[in-house]
């Protein structure tokens, strides 16, 4: 497609979504489209519409909440400040959000990240406040590859409105990411190229008397002392804001340090009259075990401080992709001060993920979507296992890794069909953390694409009876069936639109040590759609905007959050093509990132509550802290020494259950002889009631409940899990001395024929479920969601509903959190779990413990050590010792 066809597409899709924001009701598909016609027409336009009905359509449905703050009430602070300033007239910002709109943005959601960027800009301090020093510290939660970029370029532009004149905008580690944000701050803020070759007005600069700010950086250079010299930027020129993209590493943070303090060499220890912005983009992306002196999270944190301090006025801001930011659960990668000094004490802003975003909750949680997304993979261990060295030898890749290449082939020929040629498309890879495996990897692909091409030129144009004899069309045809064969193409149409799929398809290996750049721009310039298939390791997962990612392929072993939550690069916006993406994990992460998701699900909903409650960000940084899963953080970083380490944990507001079980038929055969014994008895002598999915006990006695925990017989890898449950009983036992019992016995339930006997629920086995005696549950669930809802009063559930609609739209629905905030009391639910097939004989007894939320966090000691970490972590693959940083 030509730029000329480009660029009118463009426009016709920009003055149709402007058409179409003023309707009063959703339009249907057919209302989009007579309106895009009348369009065409004025425009002289006579290409393919189906792309352009389909991008208005899904930007006319894309909605995105206000989000919400959780800010120390006792601080005199004014958020207000921003309203009462009423010479401002919001230059850069209005510059931007036009900006927005010719790039496609929806009226609305431009609206909606104006309203966030102006709440947030509140949070900071009026740069013409009173005062000769000031400084706020705050924490933006967003979601990975949702916007979180998009949100703090409208603060920088408020920002520099407002009257901040030194911004600093920190943007990961990697050069690549550096690049990429430096491109875009060019193009929404600078309105200027700062490719030194190549000097042009771009984006909000095109606009006439644009009033451009200074950059210290380009595109090809991180800063130093020869950068800022080259850039043109006269000392202590701030008539106009001055910008600088820098990497988080400490070489630049230490010749950052330098220079600004030899700028202010007359002016004694700080530069007063110059309010300043630091912008962390990946507040999280620090691990405390790396080996690389100049990412030394300790180090590179001291050095932000070290340049805060400079400043008599200062704000700093980190966005994270996740609740278990660094700044809460790494403790070690700052020294005391400076955790004081970059700790959100002042806000914590939680950005809410537009209704088309493409996220964990669709991914994971979601079991219709899920299951269409998702696809294990169980063979790659017997190929590259998790654990192997940057020398082992890779004879083969695994069957799975070929069919997903062949589903990427497919999904980019329907793409091609939907109108969208001129649309980057694109493939993730990640197996290894090793460059020379990513580059053995990346040759065992090249290879498969030259026969696959091969065999599409040769044949697509043959009759079927022919063309299907061919093995690569076999597995093209096969993966089209399983995957597409429901959807609006026919596999004649897709076969006779293969070759076109090779046109523009590269193969990269993106890495510190490989010169190659997954430039998608330069290819936009052109007119032409990318089709990339990008095989890397960290670099793939810090940051770095995959476009179009339709088919991801990763096969990793880590249970670090941050860092699995920046794997996810599959997140995001898949406009027209979100049901032909395809996620390929193993059957861990799957379970991993679905408990990620739930976990971090809950932590926002814990802000929601803490806003009400008015306590302040200290207060959640101490809730995340003493956080189940941060425990495997904290333990990993600590135990680099000793042999065992002691760490402070709180089951407040959570559900414990036993989703890995024993299979053992006596040791079943016991415990469900202790379920009986406790029923005969009425756990206590309470009265049973029924449920919708069986019978609950309530007002139960807590000694019951520690009872039945001293009783009951866990696997031997669980003994730290029972004298845990245990000791938090016992010390919320003053609190909390009576608990509810709910027996799950699901009326279609199996079995249960026996008196104080419960109904079985089926539960499918999956492939590298089992080890030994175990049997470790799909998505480590073992309660449904929505089962803590049973046993509730009418006006408890009501209160839990409207607990979920604090602050949210119409349709959020509680989750078991909220019924949990509304019991307020510990629940003991019983589960009989019968196996699907005849791998394993059941049924298998399990249960599940959630605990009522508490204000002050109580909290236990728990010792943990190598055993338990390596039961917890599996083998020692930590990403952050990648092969591939610069």
């Amino acid at each position: 497609m030509s730029i000329k066809s480009i660029t009118e597409e463009r426009n016709i899709t920009n003055a149709l979504i402007s058409g179409l924001a003023n309707m009063v009701e959703t339009p249907t598909r057919e209302q989009v489209e007579e309106k895009a016609k009348q369009i065409a027409a004025i425009f002289g336009y006579t290409g393919d519409l189906s792309n352009i009905v389909t991008e208005a359509l899904v930007s006319v449905v894309t909605r995105m909440g206000a989000g919400i703050s959780l800010v120390d009430v006792k601080a005199k602070h004014d958020d207000q400040w921003v309203y009462r300033r009423e010479n401002l007239d919001w230059t850069y910002t209005k510059a931007y959000e036009e900006f927005l709109r010719n790039d496609g943005w929806a009226p609305q959601m431009v609206q909606s990240l104006s309203d966030v960027t102006n709440r947030i800009l509140g949070h900071l301090q009026d740069p013409f406040s009173e005062g000769t020093s000031w400084n706020r510290r705050g924490l933006v939660i967003g979601h990975v590859q949702s916007g979180k970029t998009a949100n703090y370029t409208g603060l920088i532009a408020r920002a520099a409105d407002a009257g901040y004149k030194f911004i600093i905008v920190i943007a990961g580690i990697h050069n690549n990411l550096r690049k990429q944000t430096q491109q875009r701050i060019d193009e929404a803020f600078i309105g200027r190229s700062s490719d030194p070759d190549d000097r042009r007005n771009i984006g909000v600069g095109l606009a006439p008397g644009y009033p451009h700010p200074a950059t210290l950086t380009n595109i090809n250079e991180d800063f130093n002392k020869n950068t800022a010299a080259k850039s043109g930027w006269r000392i202590n020129d701030f008539s106009k804001p001055i910008i600088l993209i820098i990497k988080k590493n400490v070489t630049t943070l230490n010749a950052l340090h330098k220079w600004l303090k030899a700028l202010n060499a007359e002016g004694g220890d700080r530069i007063t009259d110059v309010p300043m912005l630091v912008i962390d983009d990946e507040a999280d992306n620090a691990s405390i075990n790396t080996n690389k002196e100049d990412l030394d999270p300790t180090r590179t944190n001291a050095m932000i401080r070290r340049i805060l301090g400079l400043f008599a006025k200062s704000c700093y801001v980190g966005y994270t992709a996740t609740p278990f930011a660094n700044i809460f659960i790494n403790p070690d990668a700052y020294s005391d001060d400076v955790r004081e000094e970059l700790f959100p004490r002042d806000f914590i802003y939680c950005l809410d993920a537009p209704t088309t975003y493409f996220g964990a909750e669709k991914v994971f949680l979601n079991e219709a979507s899920s299951e269409s997304v998702v696809r294990p993979i169980d063979d790659c261990e017997d190929f590259i296992p998790y654990s192997h060295n940057r020398d082992d030898i890779i004879y083969e890749l695994p069957p799975s890794l070929y069919r997903a290449l062949d589903e990427f082939i497919v999904a980019r020929a329907i793409r091609n069909l939907r109108g969208q040629v001129n649309k980057h498309c694109s493939m993730m890879v990640n197996v290894s953390r090793f460059v020379p495996i990513q580059k053995t990897v990346r040759d065992f692909l090249s290879l498969r694409l030259k026969k696959l091409k091969e065999a599409v030129l040769a044949n697509y144009a043959m009759a079927e009876d022919v063309s299907s004899k061919n093995l690569y069309m076999q597995g093209l045809k096969k993966v089209f069936d399983t995957e597409y064969g429901k959807f609006e193409v026919t596999w004649t149409e897709v076969k006779a639109a293969l070759p076109d799929v090779f046109e523009h398809l590269q193969l990269y290996v993106i890495n510190s040590q490989s010169d190659e750049a997954l430039d998608y721009d330069r290819y936009k310039k052109e007119g032409i759609g990318l089709t990339a298939i990008a095989v890397g390791g960290l670099s793939l997962s810090r940051g770095l905007t995959i476009e179009g990612l339709t088919i991801s392929y990763m096969y990793r072993n880590t249970k670090m959050y941050d860092t699995l939550m920046q794997m996810g690069r599959w997140f995001g916006y898949r406009p027209g093509f979100e049901d032909l993406c395809r996620v390929h994990l193993s059957r861990d992460s799957i379970d991993w990132y679905a408990h990620i998701a739930e976990a971090s699900e809950e932590l926002v909903q814990q802000i929601t509550r803490m806003r009400r409650d008015k306590l302040s960000p200290t207060d959640f940084g101490l809730y995340v802290r003493s956080h189940p899963d941060t425990l495997l953080i904290t333990a990993a970083n600590k135990m680099r020494a000793g042999e065992q380490v002691t760490v402070q944990q709180s089951f407040s507001g959570r559900m414990r259950e036993t989703s890995v079980v024993s299979i053992d038929e006596d040791l079943n055969r016991r415990n469900f002889e202790l379920f009986s014994d406790l029923w005969r008895m009425n756990f206590g002598g309470v009265v049973q009631e029924p449920t919708q999915k069986g019978f609950i006990f309530k007002d139960v006695e807590l000694n019951v409940l520690e009872d039945f925990l001293l009783r009951y017989e866990f696997h031997a890898g669980q003994a730290n899990f029972k004298n845990d449950l245990l000791s938090y009983l016992q010390l919320i036992a003053n609190r909390h001395p009576k608990a509810d019992v709910l027996l799950i016995s699901p009326s279609n339930g199996t079995g249960g024929h026996e008196p104080y006997s419960l109904r079985n629920q089926e539960r499918s086995i999956g492939d590298g479920r089992l080890e030994g005696n175990i049997w470790k549950l799909n998505k480590n669930r073992l309660a449904s969601r929505g089962d803590e809802k049973l046993g509730l009063e009418a006006p408890q559930i009501l209160k839990a509903e409207e607990a979920a609609k604090d602050g949210k739209s119409e349709d959020n629905k509680p989750s078991d959190y909220h019924y949990r905030l509304v019991r307020n009391k510990p629940l003991l639910m019983l589960h009989s779990i019968e196996p699907k097939g005849n791998d394993v004989k059941g049924p298998v007894a399990a249960f599940g413990m959630s605990f009522p939320l508490e204000k002050d966090i109580p909290t236990i000691a728990v010792v943990v050590n190598r055993i338990w970490l390596q039961q917890m972590q599996g083998y020692a693959d930590d990403p952050a010792e990648d092969d591939n940083d610069a």
